[in-house]
């Protein structure tokens, strides 16, 4: 029975899996957007679709990279205003990753992205 988890959609086969990512790969590319790296859209991932708080180290170990690699990401994704840092009041040494307006509506255009892009590949 296919797995209907994820919006009573049946399961992709992998060569579908495949044609989805490389379509909506192309899609973002064209797209006047950000060309973000697949580092940077995990961050982005993560921060909206993971409950809060994220901060710096949190997100390093989820993504099992270094804490300099996810400061290097979010300069980028900061300098875009698609996410923000801000100190941690309540514990000054962790630095808060915050989700931003423009990053909102940045991750709803690529989830509709894939939403148009996913149409007809299952049968």
């Amino acid at each position: 029975m296919p797995d209907l988890a994820y919006g009573g959609s049946p399961e992709l086969k992998p060569v579908q899996a495949l044609s989805l990512w490389h379509d909506v790969v192309l899609q973002s590319v064209r797209n006047d957007g950000p060309d973000l790296s697949s580092r940077q859209m995990a961050i982005m991932f993560t921060v909206y679709l993971d409950p809060p708080p994220h901060t710096v180290r949190g997100l390093a170990a989820a993504l099992g990279v270094s804490k300099p690699a996810i400061t290097r990401a979010l300069d980028t994704l900061g300098s875009l205003d698609l996410l923000k840092r801000s100190r941690d009041e309540a514990d000054r040494r962790n630095v808060l990753v915050l989700r931003t307006v423009k990053g909102t509506g940045f991750m709803q255009e690529f989830a509709e992205l894939i939403v148009r892009s996913s149409r007809g590949l299952v049968a």
